[in-house]
């Protein structure tokens, strides 16, 4: 168990979960080559597009995972699951691979946002649970 107490860390959950399902007001920093380009962030990066940008976004992803992990059997980890369990599914994060992969977008979000990622993926890789593992 973490050293920050179970109604604190309720309270974060619950922001953070406002946070990461909620698409507008939105700050896009996105490269448009053309009309094509001209899309909702739900639909630029499926995974990561809510909390007013794609890092912040991130950060709220990591910080489930990790009160959930640290605060297990607490009443908000259920909840904290169907989100993550809601955004890092196979098909979204092939749509946040397929928005990185354009060499147009090779500095998108770096360092500071790309280092949230690997925080997040560092999170479920030391989470010694099947849905985390998944």
């Amino acid at each position: 168990m973490s050293g920050l107490a179970a109604r604190d860390a309720e309270r974060f959950t619950d922001l953070i979960l406002a946070a990461v399902a909620r698409e507008f007001p939105s700050h896009v920093v996105h490269l448009m080559r053309s009309d094509d380009d001209v899309r909702p962030p739900r639909e630029l990066t499926p995974a990561f597009f809510g909390s007013f940008d794609w890092h912040s976004c991130v950060h709220g992803h990591w910080a489930l995972a990790r009160l959930a992990r640290l605060h297990a059997g607490a009443s908000f980890e259920a909840r904290a699951r169907a989100a993550l369990a809601e955004s890092l599914i196979a098909p979204k994060l092939a749509g946040e691979l397929a928005y990185l992969e354009p060499p147009e977008r090779a500095g998108f979000e770096r360092p500071y946002g790309l280092a949230w990622l690997l925080q997040l993926a560092a999170e479920l890789r030391e989470w010694n649970d099947p849905d985390a593992a998944r």
